[in-house]
């Protein structure tokens, strides 16, 4: 790290999240590198790690050596303070991830996602991201039970991890599924009814095929979920399991604002009837699209000036007054 340090030179460290390592933190202090994180948190379980007696130092000298801490929420910026964060150094900003950018697209992107867009035309579309291992299983499930109200209805799922793709490809033509891969340019026919996703960086994209997003990591036990702002920013209605880890802090605000922005189901039977429910009832498909989207629009609004701000004040202009000097 201390070699790392000495050849970039770098003028600041923006750290996110969680990324807390002790060299990088300490090798930076000593070289007068301001430092900063971002969407700051820490988990119950590492505070309790953190906060034995053992360690507690530790982690106390590596929060004295950051200019700014901004956390996601009051509880993250308790239990930072608790671990001895100096309090001036901890500000509110809101959470990074409500800013979804409109990336620029490559014209073989926008090319297949029109082809795949005329594809599904005149189909009932829902879909099933970041999907964990076991978590295909139940998918496949609702959609078996959705086929036999709907049946043209199409499912796309997008594994979390496209090592996945095997075992969820396997598991339906098990069940009698007529399945296509993206990876091996299956195209959708009237007749299939999942499309697995098995490519990398067009997430963003795929919720715009669809108006019904579930999301993820977060039907098993042990799962923590994943971001849903993605799929809000595409006017999708949106689903997810309980299972959410610190994303519990985003859907309750979006909650909180429009209590239609956000529907948590537990299994497969409160999913396939929930999905069920939206393909039925066009007014109540609108109204949680809508929800969504508006609760997005809200909290987004000015997270990014505002963190540029804090930066501003407690991280660059100290960092390029010394380089100056």
């Amino acid at each position: 790290m201390d070699a790392f340090l000495r050849y970039w030179k770098p003028s600041v460290i923006l750290l996110l999240e969680s990324e807390l390592w002790p060299n990088l933190v300490v090798y930076a202090s000593n070289y007068g590198i301001p430092l900063a994180l971002l969407n700051a948190r820490i988990s119950e379980k590492s505070y309790s790690q953190w906060s034995i007696p053992i360690f507690l130092p530790l982690i106390s000298l590596m929060l004295s050596k950051f200019s700014l801490i901004i956390p996601l929420g009051t509880m993250q910026a308790i239990r930072f303070q608790l671990l001895n964060a100096p309090p001036f150094i901890i500000n509110f900003s809101g959470d990074m991830k409500y800013n979804i950018d409109e990336c620029c697209k490559l014209k073989n992107t926008v090319k297949d996602m029109d082809e795949l867009q005329s594809q599904l035309a005149g189909r009932k579309v829902w879909m099933a991201a970041s999907l964990h291992r076991g978590e295909g299983k139940v998918i496949i499930e609702v959609q078996k039970k959705l086929m036999l109200v709907h049946p043209d209805v199409l499912t796309i799922i997008v594994p979390r991890y496209p090592l996945d793709v095997l075992e969820i490809t396997k598991k339906c033509q098990e069940e009698g599924l007529n399945v296509a891969v993206r990876s091996c340019c299956g195209a959708i026919l009237p007749y299939t009814s999942v499309y697995v996703v098995d490519t990398l960086g067009e997430l963003q994209e795929l919720y715009r095929l669809t108006q019904i997003a579930v999301i993820g990591g977060s039907f098993l036990p042990g799962l923590a979920g994943h971001n849903i702002s993605e799929a809000a920013a595409a006017s999708c209605a949106i689903l997810t399991g309980h299972h959410v880890g610190h994303f519990s802090q985003m859907i309750m605000q979006m909650q909180q604002l429009d209590p239609l922005s956000v529907k948590q189901v537990s299994g497969i039977l409160e999913l396939e009837e929930e999905v069920r429910h939206l393909f039925s009832d066009s007014k109540a498909l609108e109204a949680r699209r809508a929800a969504g989207k508006h609760a997005l629009d809200t909290l987004s609004s000015g997270v990014a000036e505002s963190i540029w701000n804090q930066l501003e004040f407690h991280v660059f202009r100290h960092a390029f007054c010394q380089e100056a000097a």
